[in-house]
């Protein structure tokens, strides 16, 4: 756990100002979270809503060749904090689908927005999920061919949609008939909820997420973290940075050796010269990696 020490009662911001404030001297400048706002932002072909609440809705981008068309569900990350939205993975979304990808941007309620955190954040990105199966027809979407994509907190959350077909009965997240998936990209995840909360990642996110102190929660951990709902049943890809300094590569490695050890088909891969923020940037060294990563799940 030496890795993660370091980020103990450490706060997000304080995270995001440091990203690489440490031996810029000696290494290579990594993407920092102000880096992000200089992405292309691409228009999404449609904004759908699959809920009521403002944050319920999904920006979808189709291939412009004939379908039917492989899905990407794409989860963003943020820390699960409302501040952070979609718009740092429309380039992402933008340059899959010029792959011949359909691309389903799931925009949900964060901590901060009325109705966030438990279970809000996790029944929108489920419903948001599900919806698919409403606007397929018309879009030319191949629903056996679906991919969920998330990065950092997001990537928690595509690994969750993986597994929640296997939550138990009595599980307040559980649902009848989820969409089923090809697999799932996950990009610097958070993978261990538990882990993440001793250590500090994302400061006292994952309290705020889950309503309380994650020591506490044991149930609501035990529904949500991926290290403690492997075996998912489907092959996951894990793609981290090198120089990441936001979200130890700990976290993946240890799921990585988990789920392998329950049964699942997984992949991990550090890419030299990316940090965080760089997964989700297709002009970085880590876009070849994010690629082929999805497009191995939709073969």
């Amino acid at each position: 756990m030496r890795a993660l020490r370091r980020f103990r009662g450490v706060s997000w911001p304080s995270l995001l100002a440091a990203t690489l404030a440490a031996g810029q001297d000696q290494a290579p400048r990594m993407m920092q979270a102000s880096d992000l706002a200089r992405l292309p932002q691409p228009p999404a072909d449609r904004v759908i809503a699959y809920g009521e609440a403002p944050q319920q809705v999904a920006e979808l981008r189709v291939p412009k060749r004939a379908g039917p068309h492989p899905v990407a569900i794409l989860v963003h990350g943020g820390c699960w904090q409302a501040p952070w939205a979609a718009d740092h993975v429309r380039a992402l979304a933008a340059a899959l689908t010029a792959d011949g990808i359909a691309t389903w941007s799931l925009e949900y309620r964060r901590v901060g927005d009325p109705g966030g955190g438990w279970p809000g954040t996790f029944l929108d990105v489920a419903r948001g999920a599900d919806h698919l199966r409403g606007v397929a027809g018309a879009h030319g979407l191949d629903l056996t061919r679906v991919v969920a994509v998330g990065h950092s907190a997001g990537g928690q959350l595509a690994l969750w949609l993986g597994a929640r077909a296997r939550l138990p009965k009595e599980s307040p997240l559980r649902v009848e008939a989820p969409l089923p998936l090809r697999g799932v990209v996950a990009l610097a995840a958070i993978t261990d909820l538990r882990a993440a909360s001793a250590g500090g990642v994302c400061g006292d996110a994952v309290s705020q997420l889950l309503g309380g102190p994650a020591e506490s929660r044991d149930a609501r951990l035990a529904d949500t973290s991926p290290i403690e709902l492997v075996p998912l049943g489907l092959p996951q890809r894990l793609v981290c940075g090198a120089s990441d300094r936001l979200v130890p590569n700990e976290l993946s490695s240890r799921y990585a050796d988990a789920a392998r050890n329950a049964g699942d088909p997984v992949a991990l891969e550090v890419v030299e010269g990316a940090g965080h923020f760089e997964l989700v940037d297709p002009a970085s060294p880590a876009w070849p990696s994010v690629r082929r990563a999805v497009a191995e799940l939709l073969r």
